[in-house]
């Protein structure tokens, strides 16, 4: 099997762990959430939300998903997935956090890999998170879809077989809207956090992780979409120097540069590259208008991946 159910899930007001009852995740002390009809869970309390409607937009997250199942970061998705399959577990499932999701890109192309890997390989028993409702309700979609597509495939036995599983034993992730300052999971309880152009809370994710487990941090640097950047806006400001020490109780391990020539051959896919990124707000409206004009683009994608590691004695 590829994928395992995750079953570390704590309640994110008294923060006991839960367990699922078919449709509704349960705490010890009678608190439920039902899981929605999309397959995803909402676990972010009303006093833990900054705004009516935190995290990316609608709009934000559909740009995104077009623009990343196009195909354009492929190579850092596999980067991550070969980071984090290079450390699987010996035995039993890896436990995988993705914290700040987004629309479940990396996820899903974690799972290919692992599928890629053949018969014989652990299972994956992953949670994608994210703030934004959108974005989660997307990454539920899209792992249904998928699911659906996978079971048509199937042979009549292997469909017979798939059906007899309880429904927390679907294949795929677990989806949760919640914030990674406040992570709905049991302490000590993953082998693997990502955080991918994300918020890091490095406290939270300490909290989570297994003595030894493994924090997968992803990074713009300096040149990441420069012509786009210098398209919209009228000089770029110097970056900042980057800090290499590592959080406390985190070990720093190697980093390493994905960076590569991107070339956006229409208007659609250059305005879904804009709108996924902050620059959409930060750019004037002269910016986005000149960008707004463009029909093709040449960027340079430049990221930086970093690997920590829980201390494995850290009390």
């Amino acid at each position: 099997m590829v994928s395992s159910p995750f079953s570390a899930l704590a309640c994110p007001l008294d923060g006991d762990p839960m367990h699922r009852e078919g449709q509704t995740w349960r705490c010890a002390a009678g608190h439920s959430y039902d899981i929605a009809r999309q397959g995803y869970t909402h676990l972010l309390p009303v006093q833990h939300k900054r705004s009516r409607d935190p995290g990316d937009s609608k709009a934000m997250v559909a740009a995104r998903q077009r623009f990343l199942n196009a195909g354009h970061y492929q190579p850092v998705a596999d980067a991550v997935a070969r980071i984090v399959l290079a450390r699987r577990p010996a035995a039993g499932p890896l436990h995988c956090l993705d914290a700040g999701c987004g629309e479940g890109y990396y996820l899903r192309q974690l799972v290919e890999a692992q599928s890629d890997a053949g018969a014989g390989a652990a299972s994956l028993s992953l949670l994608g998170l994210d703030i934004s409702k959108w974005a989660v309700l997307s990454a539920a979609k899209q792992d249904k879809s998928a699911a659906k597509q996978e079971r048509a495939v199937l042979s009549a036995a292997k469909q017979a077989r798939v059906l007899q599983h309880d429904a927390h034993e679907d294949a795929g992730a677990t989806w949760v809207v919640a914030s990674n300052a406040h992570l709905p999971v049991q302490s000590n309880s993953l082998d693997c956090v990502l955080c991918l152009f994300g918020f890091p809370v490095y406290p939270e994710f300490m909290r989570v992780l297994k003595p030894g487990g493994m924090l997968v941090q992803a990074d713009v640097g300096p040149d990441h979409l420069r012509e786009l950047r210098e398209v919209i806006y009228p000089s770029l400001k110097a970056e900042r120097e980057r800090s290499e020490a590592a959080p406390e109780g985190l070990i720093r391990h190697e980093s390493e540069s994905i960076r590569y020539s991107l070339t956006l051959d229409n208007a659609e896919a250059i305005a879904d590259l804009l709108a996924m990124t902050p620059h959409l707000y930060r750019a004037s409206a002269d910016g986005r208008a000149r960008a707004q004009a463009l029909d093709f683009l040449t960027v340079t994608v430049d990221v930086r991946l970093t690997r920590f590691e829980r201390s494995a004695d850290d009390g």
